[in-house]
């Protein structure tokens, strides 16, 4: 739009400069009235939103979960605002007095957008990057499944994921890794645009930044339009996303030279139009650049409503359209139909757990990973929308779904995903593929390179989304690879993420009801912590069925008499060792020891008190808990009374018999410490 005198009256203006400036200065006023907020770039990219959100969008904002939408995600989450216009103009549940409350506590408009808080919100961006990496596991979700239930004559699933980024997006390496997965597998049906503004909270990108954005785009396989300084030419952004929607076997990228705060007599193209409120004599500058009355706090002409809002119908109607022909394709095809609606829905098939695995005691020792394959294999034919692969690990990791096929270019119907050596994308994609919906994801590498993927895994968390994370090599029974490779501090680290349902299984048997937990959970991320060494099946003949991992923790191995001297509480490779140590208590010392497998801190919290009691009573303080990692959090469970074997420096390059021997992870020193708390 042009500058215009203010003196013009609202009610010749044309209707898209009429909506552009609303959308602007609505961004203006909710951050100048939080007195907090990004209004810059919502005031550059106005006229792009307007296009895409009018033009191009197929949305239903009555129903903001329809499967066959397209799907926007704003990756540069501080201009939520923009969004936030945009949700309420065309007739979401956003009020006007939503954006009046732009984040304050409880409001549908937080400060970035937060998946689960506001209508129409696709998923929880902020932190930069992981938005675009949440946007190509959209696009994988939308590819997979319509090679795996469109027919001829019947395209159920076909739509459009878009996204905007910024310069810190791109700055941050987990573009790179997006970028490439995107370009590699021809996510033809993915449409970003990057709005260079050339400005960040330092100053101008060039003090930091002077990538060939077009350049490296291109290199990555993708189709690049670089519009250079258009932001405001409404022809050329609607020619743009016209010929973005053409290309069909490769992603698209549109490069959009903006100005941050445009208008701002003062601020625009500067940092200060970044991340702070205007200020009230910027804002009333801005406005009258634009034309509009200065004064006038969150004002909405009737006209721009009456205009915006007929995305309400339009939505209608393309639902309807969607409807019938899925009803076409039910008739067509009564069994797709049916599993669809079933993936859809988000749960799991009758009988999905019926035929999993069992190990007896005389099975040969099997490492958990290796248990854990022969569950997936299960799985992978009960659960038709398991989906998932691994970091360039999944013959270490052993999560290949058998006969599922590799999701490769062109070839998008595979269950296995190849990530490469990707951690961060790998594991934001899967979290995209859940919020897409129709899928259950999973995502495995060794449990060290989480470093690698945290704040994926964090925001998966953030949003409860039911990802499935198999992480294996769990200790330092990795052995010879050494500290680089041996996780120390990581199972503290992720009990302590809100969300997060960590399980270590201590057996092949807990493995299979890991397994269980884990697809049961809707309300967060299940992370498995599987062992490389093999360990023994353990004899439940004498012990306590291994179903009690639901429960989170269970008595394994009860004491003898009326009440144990001492607890052993253990997880995953150690809880061998404990059940070894019990019987030396018990033969060599009289001392009657209880036995507490502990695979999840997390489900077991959720059970009654009741039964927590029962599992460790509060009269018994002697209680020595092992577990090969840093003792952080074990007093939750172990009192003031009790004790940790557990690791509070690294790890070291030898075989894992020498490293749990070094460490004292062995029978004797769990025999001695239990004797010491025994003695108290």
């Amino acid at each position: 739009m042009n500058a215009r005198p203010e003196s013009t009256p609202l009610d010749t203006w044309s209707i898209e400069d009429l909506s552009i400036a609303t959308i602007r200065t609505l961004a203006m006023d909710a951050v100048q009235k939080a007195n907090s907020g990004h209004p810059g770039t919502p005031m550059a990219l106005a006229p792009l939103a307007y296009v895409l959100w009018t033009h191009f969008l197929r949305h239903d904002p009555a129903d903001p979960r329809w499967p066959d939408r397209d799907r926007f995600v704003l990756s540069n989450g501080h201009a939520s605002m923009l969004q936030y216009a945009m949700l309420y103009l065309t007739g979401y549940d956003v009020s006007l007095d939503d954006l009046k409350q732009f984040r304050q506590w409880g409001s549908k408009t937080p400060g970035h957008p937060e998946y689960g808080i506001t209508p129409g919100v696709e998923t929880t961006t902020g932190p930069l990057g992981q938005g675009l990496m949440n946007a190509v596991g959209m696009a994988i979700a939308e590819a997979h499944l319509a090679a795996t239930f469109n027919r001829p004559g019947h395209q159920i699933v076909n739509h459009h994921t878009y996204a905007f980024c910024s310069d810190g997006d791109l700055m941050e390496g987990a573009s790179h890794e997006a970028a490439s997965v995107a370009g590699h597998l021809g996510l033809g049906k993915l449409i970003c645009v990057y709005d260079d503004n050339h400005i960040t909270i330092d100053g101008e990108t060039r003090i930091a930044y002077s990538d060939d954005v077009p350049g490296r785009f291109s290199a990555y396989g993708w189709d690049v339009q670089d519009l250079g300084d258009r932001a405001n030419d409404l022809d050329i952004l609607q020619e743009a996303l016209e010929h973005a929607r053409g290309v069909t076997e490769k992603p698209s990228m549109i490069v959009l030279r903006s100005h941050i705060g445009y208008g701002a007599p003062h601020l625009q193209d500067t940092p200060k139009a970044h991340g702070s409120p205007l200020g009230e004599d910027e804002v009333r500058g801005a406005k009258a650049s634009y034309g509009w009355p200065e004064d006038a706090q969150f004002l909405v002409p009737e006209q721009v409503l009456a205009h915006t809002r007929g995305a309400v119908e339009r939505g209608k109607g393309l639902q309807e359209e969607w409807q019938q022909a899925f009803s076409r394709y039910r008739k067509d095809h009564p069994e797709l139909a049916a599993r669809f609606e079933a993936a859809q829905a988000g749960g799991l098939p009758a009988g999905w757990d019926a035929d999993l695995p069992a190990f007896g005691a005389d099975a040969d020792p099997i490492a958990t990973r290796s248990a854990g394959h022969q569950v997936m294999a299960r799985l992978g034919a009960t659960v038709p929308w398991l989906i998932g692969g691994a970091a360039d690990l999944a013959s270490s990791t052993k999560t290949v779904i058998e006969d599922g096929g590799d999701l490769e270019q062109g070839q998008h119907g595979g269950r296995n995903l190849h990530w490469g050596i990707r951690e961060h994308v790998m594991c934001a994609a899967s979290s995209g593929m859940a919020l897409h919906g129709g899928l259950q994801p999973f995502a495995s590498t060794f449990f060290i390179f989480t470093d690698y993927a945290r704040p994926a895994i964090r925001l998966a968390a953030l949003m409860e989304l039911p990802v499935v994370y198999v992480m294996t090599h769990d200790s330092i029974g990795l052995g010879e690879d050494g500290p680089t490779h041996q996780p120390i501090e990581h199972l503290a680290s992720f009990r302590a993420m809100p969300n997060m349902c960590v399980i270590r299984p201590a057996d092949a048997n807990e493995v299979v009801h890991a397994w269980r937990a884990a697809l049961n959970r809707r309300d967060g991320p299940t992370m498995l912590v599987l062992t490389r060494q093999k360990l023994p099946v353990l004899d439940r003949s004498g012990l306590a069925p291994a179903g009690g991992v639901l429960q989170g923790a269970y008595v394994l191995s009860a004491e003898k008499g009326s009440r144990p001297d001492v607890i052993l509480i253990a997880t995953g490779s150690e809880v061998h060792l404990t059940l070894e140590a019990q019987q030396t208590l018990s033969q060599s010392h009289g001392i009657d020891a209880r036995v507490v497998s502990m695979p999840s801190w997390e489900l077991f919290r959720a059970q009654s008190d009741d039964y927590r009691n029962s599992v460790l009573p509060p009269e018994v303080t002697r209680r020595l808990a092992v577990e090969a990692g840093a003792p952080m959090g074990w007093c939750e469970w172990v009192g003031a009374g009790g004790q940790v074997i557990g690791i509070t420096r690294f790890g070291a390059s030898a075989p894992a018999s020498e490293n749990f021997s070094h460490y004292g992870f062995t029978v004797d020193n769990i025999v001695e410490q239990a004797r010491g708390l025994a003695a108290k």
